[in-house]
């Protein structure tokens, strides 16, 4: 029943870490702990509407079931202190994310999570945690939103790069347009963080530093998978703590 996406308990912990440093606060550390229950929720939820699509039902469906009634009755706690303890705009970022997790969630119902869009938008999706915490300290939209755009912009470059990575390492072949492509488009976000709202210019620079690393890394011997998650680690914590820092800097 835990998530078996390893890169994936770092892009979800990677918003809230960040919207912790800028804003922290009880309504902050209720929504990380939401974050994470909701991570972990997918999972068994995702097995019993699966099996529930498939008219069938196995030992693990129920164990699923009760795994999933057990996270959400978790969950919902979390968002109420979150509610009860935060400024009441931290809700507008979850709508705007509501339909990317909708698309997550039908790739996901049909057993294609693995898709790059449903990872993608889901990615993005959770990275408005980072917003949403800063909105319950009373924080600026604009700066909500400019650290949602270095979030996102992380998780445009990195999928995409580890997917081909990944292809390498198992000698599927693949070019590097896809990747490439995805760190022009991810430093494009940033700089539209930053001018559209009030993303750090060291965010948009970690992010130039990330896609820069990652265009270099696919022209180079394919490290092993284990190697690929740690530098995905490293580099995603390293984004969070130059913007962070630089969001809270006088």
């Amino acid at each position: 029943m835990i998530p078996s996406e390893h890169g994936g308990w770092s892009l979800t912990m990677e918003p809230a870490v960040l919207g912790l440093i800028v804003a922290p606060s009880v309504a902050g550390a209720a929504l990380t702990g939401a974050a994470v229950v909701a991570f972990v929720l997918r999972t068994p939820l995702k097995l019993v509407l699966v099996d529930v699509r498939r008219r069938r039902r196995l030992r693990r469906t129920a164990m699923a079931a009760r795994a999933a009634a057990g996270l959400a009755v978790l969950l919902a706690l979390l968002v109420a202190i979150a509610a009860v303890n935060g400024d009441g705009a931290l809700w507008q970022p979850v709508l705007i994310a509501l339909p990317l997790f909708a698309v997550e969630f039908a790739y996901d119902v049909r057993s294609r999570s693995r898709r790059l869009a449903p990872e993608l938008l889901g990615t993005i999706g959770i990275g408005a945690v980072v917003a949403v915490i800063v909105l319950a300290d009373g924080g600026s939209k604009s700066l909500a939103y400019g650290l949602w755009a270095i979030v996102a912009a992380r998780a445009v470059a990195a999928i995409p790069f580890v997917r081909l990575q990944l292809r390498r390492f198992k000698r599927q072949g693949a070019g590097t347009t896809s990747s490439d492509t995805a760190q022009a488009l991810a430093v494009l976000v940033a700089i539209a963080g930053a001018t559209i709202a009030e993303a750090p210019a060291a965010g948009v620079w970690s992010i130039g530093g990330l896609a820069i690393f990652h265009v270099a890394a696919v022209r180079l011997e394919v490290p092993r998978v284990a190697v690929i998650g740690a530098q995905q680690v490293v580099l995603g914590l390293t984004v969070v703590l130059v913007t962070g820092l630089a969001a809270i800097a006088p």
